[in-house]
């Protein structure tokens, strides 16, 4: 049995990642969630995005129950949309550096206005040129 059921989860920024053991193989991951929040660092206010993530991973790859604590750890945060998009890209880069990693944040229409973010990292041109 784990160590860790049972154990009270808390949001962190900590991620984590494990060994790939495909690396000479090119594969797109995708991560995807629709209930990211965070908060306006302006009014207080909620707001709430669909979170998109692909990569193709070179020696690593990210740790699902730590990337949904990551997520999770900017509930309670005022942060631009644009901002945070582009710190998850530069995270998720940190610890994988990946041949190829795209961030998405398609944030919930909020005073008539909807706003997505994109931002990509690219190492290995082969690896983009593999999933277009």
């Amino acid at each position: 049995m784990a160590d860790d059921i049972g154990k009270q989860a808390v949001p962190n920024k900590q991620l984590e990642a494990f060994p790939n053991r495909d690396p000479g193989r090119f594969y797109l991951v995708t991560l995807e969630t629709d209930e990211f929040t965070c908060l306006c660092p302006i009014t207080g206010q909620p707001d709430f995005a669909k979170i998109i993530v692909k990569y193709i991973p070179d020696k690593a790859i990210v740790e699902s129950k730590s990337f949904k604590l990551y997520l999770w750890s900017y509930r309670n945060e005022g942060v631009f949309h644009e901002h945070v998009v582009n710190t998850m890209l530069d995270d998720l880069v940190k610890i994988l550096d990946p041949h190829w990693c795209k961030v998405t944040g398609i944030f919930s229409i909020r005073g008539g206005i909807s706003i997505k973010v994109e931002t990509e990292f690219l190492k290995t041109q082969e690896a983009k040129d593999f999933i277009l």
